[in-house]
Parts: C-alpha cells; sequence; structure tokens
C-alpha cells in the first residue's frame, strides 16, 4: 500500500529521464516537481499534526490550511516557471502538477487514506475495535 499511497511522487521522479532525453523544458520540470513534492512534504506534515490534536476546531483549521497552502505552493511554481523562465518551461510545470495530482486524486480513493478517514468507521462514527 505505501507504494500506491505516493505514486504520485514516483511518477514525479520517474519522468526525468524522459524529459531530459526529450529535450523537454528542464527548468519547468524541476520547478514544478520542487512545488510538488514540497506541497505532498507539507501536506503530510499538516495531516499528521492535525491527528495528533484533540480539538476538532484546530483539527479543522489544519486540514483547510494544508487544502489551501497546497493550491498555493502548485500555483505559484507554475506561475514562477512561466515568468520567470518562459512559457514552454510554464506549460512543462502545469503538465506535470497536473498529472500528479490526477495520480494522487485517484490513488486517494483506491488506498482510501486520506485526512478524514484516519481513525473513522465505515458510518463515519469513531472505531471502536
Amino acid at each position: 500500500m505505501f507504494f500506491l499511497r505516493y505514486l504520485d511522487v514516483c511518477l514525479v521522479l520517474a519522468t526525468a529521464p524522459f524529459v531530459v532525453a526529450a529535450g523537454l523544458p528542464l527548468a519547468g520540470y524541476l520547478i514544478g516537481a520542487a512545488a510538488w513534492m514540497l506541497t505532498r512534504l507539507s501536506t503530510e506534515l499538516l495531516h499528521a499534526r492535525a491527528r495528533r490534536v484533540g480539538d476538532y476546531k484546530l483539527k479543522a483549521g489544519l486540514h483547510v490550511a494544508a487544502m489551501m497552502a497546497r493550491v498555493w505552493l502548485v500555483a505559484l511554481g507554475v506561475i514562477l516557471a512561466r515568468y520567470m523562465v518562459g512559457k514552454d518551461d510554464g506549460i512543462m510545470a502545469a503538465a506535470l502538477v497536473l498529472g500528479a495530482f490526477t495520480v494522487y486524486f485517484l490513488m486517494s480513493f483506491v488506498t482510501r487514506e486520506g485526512p478524514l478517514q484516519s481513525g473513522m468507521g465505515a458510518s463515519g462514527r469513531p472505531r471502536t475495535s
């Protein structure tokens, strides 16, 4: 299950040789990959913190912060690639992030390991066993 949970990260890392071999915009790939890895790391840290917190308001706030931080970091990465390097690099960063998000989204359904599922049963009530 660990491999499926981080399949998006594996996809991002596995595309590097193809980007280099095909002569695609390397700076856009690097910026997009860095933005994606940073969002995955920060999201994992915030969700882990939220699982340890007992206060439900703080827990909800941490989940919202993780979601909003992810959107902003990815958007800033794509914008940075576009305006600091070039249009092709911005497209490369956006395509990489879109592909990684698609895999992440699908794998979240397959593994059922999301921030809302931790500690809850199928009925939405806390597990007793």
